[in-house]
């Protein structure tokens, strides 16, 4: 399994974001759990604290909250590459307003919150890469935000099928409605309505 991690961080993307010289990556990677995840298993539940950071290597995990109906809202899809969390509680490790569940099998690299404040401590450069998800996960809010503002439910979608066409044949479509913020009735319009054209 050690072997496995080291492989996976070697190849992963973490390398386009910042550099880690060998004896960095020797202290980084007995922090990291390899972990296999089943389809529709929720790893944090609302008013949960969040207790760990995942890379996702291979798969999707929704992060998502409840609307004054009760309905669960989809908040963001992280696909490959990304690291998902119900980040405000982990910084914090307060209660989270947002659940995480896997939509497809996942295989994550995750690590604890202690691991993550020590790996700071033992590989600075590491200050860099959370900087980064932070500023990632600002600029995605506020992409979402505007797009509900200015964008139709159409030009939402079109949005969503240029910069993730991919997901759109691993998602259920209700979850991608609930994301775009229509019902999935209106999603099946909006198809139709674009694979006429």
């Amino acid at each position: 399994v050690q072997t496995n991690i080291i492989s996976l961080l070697h190849n992963v993307s973490l390398n386009n974001i910042i550099r880690l010289e060998d004896d960095e990556w020797d202290k980084l990677w007995p922090l990291f759990t390899l972990e296999q995840i089943p389809p529709k298993k929720r790893l944090t539940a609302i008013g949960q604290i969040e207790r760990k950071l995942y890379f996702v290597v291979t798969g999707i995990i929704r992060l998502y909250c409840l609307n004054t109906d009760d309905n669960e809202v989809t908040v963001f899809l992280f696909a490959e590459n990304h690291f998902a969390s119900c980040y405000p509680s982990f910084l914090t490790q307060s209660p989270s307003d947002q659940a995480l569940e896997t939509v497809e099998e996942c295989t994550v690299l995750s690590i604890n919150k202690s691991d993550f404040d020590l790996l700071h401590q033992v590989v600075p450069k590491v200050n860099v890469l959370t900087r980064k998800i932070i500023e990632q996960r600002f600029i995605n809010s506020q992409r979402i935000f505007t797009s509900y503002i200015s964008r139709t439910p159409e030009q939402r979608y079109l949005d969503f099928e240029r910069e993730h066409g991919t997901l759109l044949l691993r998602v259920p479509q209700h979850i991608i409605a609930s994301f775009l913020g229509i019902t999935p009735v209106s999603l099946s319009r909006i198809r139709n309505r674009i694979s006429r054209k």
